[in-house]
């Protein structure tokens, strides 16, 4: 599939999600979910780079009000009403991050006094951090792309809320951690356990912002460095490896973001960085490449797609490193230079992911429409991947 082919099939991708999602149709009741819209935004914003068509970006635009409108909110089906933020309407509807952004999730989350079912808290609703980072990227790459830093500053408040809530210290040593799961309102925790990757995506996602924010510099916008040393203390001597697809795709973008802010001095510790191209490497050698050959109700699209994306950033992070080999002094580039060619091995991977689900989607099999929003946008995003793995 060549580049132009690439691009209509996502076009095609993100015109039907905008249409069965309620974003372009205003006669639809809109579904919104914060990580498949994240992800659409960045589609939007891509597909708005490669063809200059104002509809792109006019979309992108109408999904974060949606997503705000709807999200930022409590459910219609709550005992609580208004913005999450506890702040008014006009107030609100000026900082609708405040309060952080509901996942979306079918189900109402649990009362405080029900017990949890481990199976049935994947299906409720809450407050999820790694969703909320998603969003933060998605609103300052919208920041870039309009030049309004009125997008950016909702993106800092989010993070500034998202560390304050999800931060809890129960160590003897006093070191920090990050609930994996917070009710609606952000006053209690849903699911205790800490998200493996959570803290490293909210440091490279807060340094992203630094970053970003270096282009409004007669705006004052929100302080994060608090946030960025309290992340970085979570993520000392931390194994990042894993045997979860989506997990190995989130490392492997995360290490080509990470790789962009240091080209850019926007990003200090090397030694992070140094792991987790490391642990990507590893992850990606221990992952049985198996599960290709299997059928397709025995794999899900989106987690694949997550591991196809993140093959991409490794790629995009092996051309940067050769387009910039003086970085840091010019002593990083050898370093990484065979770990990122072992990596690049494992690349061909991604085209037989996307061939294998471009096919089931066309096929409109039960198994893809399952997860029919998030399959498509991820799928979207793996064709035209540039501006989610862009760092600014």
């Amino acid at each position: 599939m060549n580049k132009e082919e690439r691009i209509n099939l996502a076009g095609e991708i993100m015109l039907d999600f905008a249409a069965q999602t309620g974003v372009s149709q205003e006669n639809k009741s809109p579904r919104r979910y914060l990580w498949t819209d994240a992800f659409a935004v960045f589609n939007f914003l891509e597909l708005y780079h490669r063809t200059q068509d104002e509809e792109w970006l006019m979309l992108a635009r109408h999904l974060v009000d949606q997503v705000h409108q709807t999200l930022g909110r409590h459910r219609p089906d709550s005992a609580s009403s208004g913005w999450l933020s506890g702040l008014g309407e006009e107030e609100g509807a000026r900082h609708p991050t405040r309060g952080g952004l509901r996942t979306g999730k079918k189900v109402d989350e649990r009362a405080p006094d029900e017990p949890m079912d481990e199976r049935l808290e994947w299906e409720r609703d809450g407050q999820y951090y790694h969703y909320l980072t998603k969003w933060m990227r998605a609103l300052g790459h919208m920041s870039r792309v309009t030049g309004e830093a009125g997008y950016l500053r909702w993106a800092m408040e989010l993070a500034q809320t998202a560390h304050r809530a999800f931060r809890f210290s129960a160590a003897p040593d006093g070191s920090f951690g990050l609930h994996w799961k917070m009710s609606s309102d952000l006053r209690r925790s849903l699911v205790p356990s800490v998200g493996q990757h959570d803290p490293l995506d909210g440091l490279v996602t807060c340094c992203e912002l630094l970053f970003a924010a270096r282009g409004f510099t007669d705006q004052e916008l929100p302080d994060l460095e608090r946030e960025v040393r309290e992340l970085t203390g979570m993520c000392r001597n931390r194994d990042f490896s894993t045997d979860d697809t989506l997990g190995i795709g989130s490392i492997l973008v995360d290490a080509c973001r990470s790789g962009e802010l240091i080209i850019n001095d926007a990003f200090q510790d090397i030694a992070l960085f140094q792991r987790m191209v490391h642990d990507g490497l590893l992850s990606l050698e221990d992952l049985a490449a198996s599960f290709l050959d299997q059928q397709a109700r025995y794999r899900l699209a989106f987690r694949e797609l997550g591991l196809s994306i993140g093959l991409k950033g490794a790629a995009r992070l092996a051309r940067m490193f050769e387009e910039y080999p003086d970085a840091r002094g010019g002593e990083l580039a050898p370093r990484l230079q065979p770990r990122l060619e072992a990596m690049l091995w494992f690349h061909k991977m991604s085209s037989k992911i996307e061939a294998f689900w471009i096919e089931e989607m066309r096929k409109g099999t039960e198994h893809w429409r399952t997860h029919g929003d998030i399959n498509m946008v991820m799928l979207a995003t793996s064709l035209v991947p540039e501006q989610f793995l862009r760092s600014g």
